[in-house]
């Protein structure tokens, strides 16, 4: 199933089955108020996520049912597509993928050195730094604002004080259920379902903060810094999430091709971590880190004003995000 947050006008958010080629929503809402069952499951996708099994078993049954009844359906086109969790509760942000940690570890030391946008990336910047041991040892996150999301569509307005603007090509996953100490046997039935995270990043600042081996701040967190979607895609229409095609694009040019394979820890190998001696909520979103050459800095390349950026990810679709300087 596919399933997406969207507004019509200055209305309440709603939620729908996407539909129709990924042309359609269906309004759960409406269509469990018309067949008389209880819509409080499907007041928004959180709710949704919190009613569990039965909920989703009752938004499949309602859409089999009545996604004949054209008005219960809209046109993608008509309406605001959101991120699907507006507001997650919590946000937590991985990194898996080793060639984007060595090409990351070369080329922010390359900008701390040089103090400008543009980075080596060929041979004359010397051979890859080895991967840190710790990185094979744990899975390494940070927990960022969630209260700064953005969805598809939406213009990003970068931070006046970086120059050096990023995007980052990522997927993750929502938990669907409230636990702590999840073994990674059982963690796959933790995931509700599977995203794209663009993790928009002001390098430049990024750069600075990492000096004080706390973890970024500034450098992740501005208004619109995380942007999720389109859609949640759950478990059964992914397939085997470590095998996904990945791209970026960048005003309609490919600046990179990846896939999903090659991952340090797998998302339930991460969720059995995280939820060590630590309650994970249903409703968390948490993201695989970005993909080997899926950002600008592995490719010497950034942001500039007016910038549209795409990224795909197989069977989940399009995110699509422009990136607008704002005046000093």
């Amino acid at each position: 199933m596919k399933l997406g947050t969207f507004r019509v006008g200055h209305q309440a958010p709603r939620i729908g089955i996407v539909h129709a080629g990924d042309s359609r929503l269906f309004d759960l809402a409406a269509a469990a108020r018309r067949a008389g069952n209880d819509v409080a499951p499907f007041v928004s996708m959180l709710t949704l996520i919190e009613s569990g099994e039965s909920a989703i078993e009752l938004a499949q049954s309602l859409f089999e049912a009545r996604a004949g009844d054209d008005d219960l359906s809209i046109s993608v086109s008509n309406v605001e597509i959101l991120a699907p969790v507006p507001e997650p509760r919590q946000m937590r942000d991985a990194m898996s993928f080793p060639l984007h940690i060595r090409q990351g570890l070369r080329a922010i030391a390359q900008l701390a050195a040089a103090d400008r946008r543009t980075i080596t990336t060929d041979s004359d910047a010397g051979p890859l730094p080895e991967l840190p041991e710790i990185y094979r040892k744990v899975p390494i996150y940070y927990i960022t604002n969630r209260l700064i999301v953005r969805g598809p569509g939406a213009t990003i307005r970068w931070p006046r004080y970086s120059r050096v603007m990023d995007y980052e090509l990522e997927f993750g996953v929502f938990t669907r259920k409230t636990e702590a100490n999840i073994s990674a046997r059982r963690a796959s039935e933790h995931i509700f379902g599977f995203t794209i995270f663009n993790d928009f990043s002001a390098r430049d600042m990024q750069q600075i903060e990492m000096q004080g081996r706390l973890g970024p701040a500034k450098g992740k967190s501005f208004d619109g810094a995380n942007v999720l979607g389109p859609w949640i895609v759950t478990p059964d229409e992914i397939g085997d999430p470590y095998d996904l095609v990945m791209q970026a694009r960048v005003n309609s040019e490919v600046w990179s091709r990846s896939t999903s394979k090659g991952m340090l820890f797998s998302f339930e190998e991460m969720i059995e971590y995280m939820s060590r001696d630590e309650t994970i909520f249903a409703g968390e979103f948490i993201g695989s880190g970005t993909v080997g050459n899926g950002c600008g800095l592995e490719l010497g390349r950034f942001l500039e004003h007016g910038d549209t950026v795409e990224l795909e990810v197989e069977r989940i679709g399009v995110l699509k995000n422009q990136v607008e300087r704002q005046d000093p």
